[in-house]
C-alpha cells in the first residue's frame, strides 16, 4: 500500500509483480496516463476499474491469466484513450 501514497503517479508498470488478489488503490490515481500490466498472473483486475482513472491515455495488459472484463467498458475513456494493448489476456472478452 506503499503505492498509494504517490498520488500524483502518471505511469505505473506492474510486471512480473508477485501481487495476488485485488488491489483497488491501483486504481486510485487520478492523474495516471500510462498503466502496463504484464505476467501479473495472480493480480486480479477488471477493465471496468479502468472508468476510475479519468486521464489514461496508454493502456498495456499482456498475458496476464486473471484481467477480466469486456471492451465495451473502455467506452467512458473513449475521448482519452490512445492506445489499447491487450494481448493474451484469456478472460477479456
Amino acid at each position: 500500500e506503499i503505492l498509494s501514497r504517490f498520488r500524483k503517479l502518471r505511469s505505473l508498470d506492474i510486471i512480473d509483480a508477485p501481487l495476488n488478489g485485488r488491489y483497488p488503490f491501483l486504481i486510485n490515481f487520478p492523474l495516471l496516463e500510462q498503466l502496463t500490466i504484464h505476467y501479473s498472473h495472480s493480480l486480479k483486475f477488471d477493465l471496468e476499474m479502468l472508468a476510475g482513472l479519468p486521464l489514461l491515455k496508454d493502456l498495456s495488459c499482456f498475458d496476464n491469466d486473471s484481467v477480466t472484463g469486456n471492451l465495451k467498458s473502455l467506452r467512458v475513456l473513449k475521448d482519452i484513450l490512445e492506445s489499447v494493448d491487450i494481448s493474451f489476456c484469456p478472460y477479456v472478452q
